[in-house]
């Protein structure tokens, strides 16, 4: 993603041939460093008119608008990154600048709602203030969902600030509320596709604790956490009263620890539980390349179908609906069997009504977590049988 009679129009064209030469989709060569701040003019256009959005937001609950969302898509590593500085920050994990073309692919392809992780903490400064220039970045690329009508859950990732420990409670709670008053500000115009998501996987990070379900303690400030949240956001202007808030389980948990744990906002029917679920874990998440075959007559299968049955009993029964906001299979040189898996448990979890919105961290090379399917460069699917696997699961 640059800017002056006939000296400004030469000028003008240069500029926009050097802007689609940065951007994604049609340019192969791209090497994701661009800089999502170069054309500063359209920014601020951009940034000025959607600043006078003013939607008018439907009075539903949210067992009603989840049964409205099919199956999703994240952008992530992207403005979850932690590199670099400022919006550079963007593509410091090797993502390139986001683009409006991107999500146009994302959603020709039958996916209706998109997450983009984000990660404010490096953004802020000692008052707790978020970078304008951020604030104004992360705008722009939610309106490239927005704008095309999709559903958007906008959070806070990767940040090193909200761990679950009593100690911690008191000054993570006043960052969690002053970062919320913002983003809620900027975005209070907004109507019910426009969805927060309180926190990412608030947990004990490097402990015994972190991944295994949580401890008194960390139920308590994360349940905490999350009634802060909904306070402040309630609390400010605009469609907030009536904005669907999705909230965490510790970690963002599947284990029936971790859910039963969970406390549900008393009086408040715009409230989503966010659950994240690699599972079964050898095939989907772990690095045993072994494990690269699925079938819904292997035992592994069951384990989907446990988690669903968890989620419909601690949740869904009790009239709170549910999004498992992260799901995936990390690549094993299987696409046929990670397409099988895709069907199958987007299916068990439609039987329930629990919306899915896979981990697109656009990693394809090395033996990392490679969750990339959307060739961004290009605006194709790497995986195609995996995303048509995914629609069949939603008939």
């Amino acid at each position: 993603m640059k800017n002056k009679t006939l000296k400004k129009i030469c000028s003008a064209v240069i500029a926009s041939c050097l802007l689609l030469s940065l951007s994604g989709c049609g340019n192969k060569e791209n090497t994701g460093n661009g800089d999502p701040q170069d054309d500063s003019s359209q920014t601020q256009e951009q940034t000025a008119a959607v600043s006078a959005v003013n939607d008018e937001i439907r009075d539903i609950s949210s067992a009603e608008l989840v049964k409205e969302i099919k199956v999703g898509w994240s952008l992530g590593n992207t403005l979850d990154s932690t590199g670099g500085s400022g919006v550079d920050s963007e593509t410091s994990w090797g993502n390139i600048v986001t683009t409006k073309e991107m999500i146009t692919a994302v959603k020709d392809a039958g996916f209706n709602i998109i997450r983009i992780p984000t990660t404010w903490g490096i953004h802020m400064d000692e008052n707790n203030t978020v970078d304008e220039a951020w604030m104004n970045r992360v705008q722009e690329v939610v309106d490239y969902a927005y704008s095309q009508d999709m559903f958007v859950i906008l959070n806070i990732h990767h940040e090193e600030w909200h761990d679950p420990y009593y100690d911690n409670e008191a000054a993570a709670t006043e960052r969690l509320k002053a970062l919320w008053t913002q983003i809620g500000t900027r975005f209070a115009g907004y109507d019910e596709k426009l969805i927060f998501e309180g926190l990412n996987e608030p947990r004990k990070r490097n402990t015994a604790l972190e991944w295994n379900g949580g401890d008194a303690e960390g139920h308590e400030v994360v349940n905490n956490f999350n009634a802060a949240f909904v306070e402040t956001v309630r609390g400010l202007g605009g469609n907030n009263a009536k904005r669907h808030l999705m909230i965490p389980a510790y970690a963002a948990s599947s284990s029936d620890q971790a859910m039963k744990a969970v406390k549900i906002p008393e009086g408040d029917d715009k409230i989503i539980v966010s659950i994240h679920a690699y599972t079964p874990y050898a095939f989907a998440l772990s690095d045993d390349l072994l494990a690269r075959d699925f079938s819904p007559d292997d035992p592994s299968a069951n384990d989907i179908v446990y988690l669903m049955n968890s989620l419909k009993t601690n949740f869904i029964d009790k009239g709170t609906p549910v999004i498992i906001g992260e799901f995936g299979a990390r690549a094993k040189a299987n696409e046929e069997t990670r397409a099988e898996w895709a069907t199958f448990y987007v299916s068990k979890a439609k039987e329930i009504g629990v919306p899915c919105l896979w981990w697109d961290n656009g990693a394809f090379t090395g033996t990392g977590e490679n969750f990339g399917i959307l060739d961004r460069a290009t605006c194709t699917w790497k995986f195609p049988l995996i995303v048509e696997g995914l629609m069949k699961g939603l008939e």
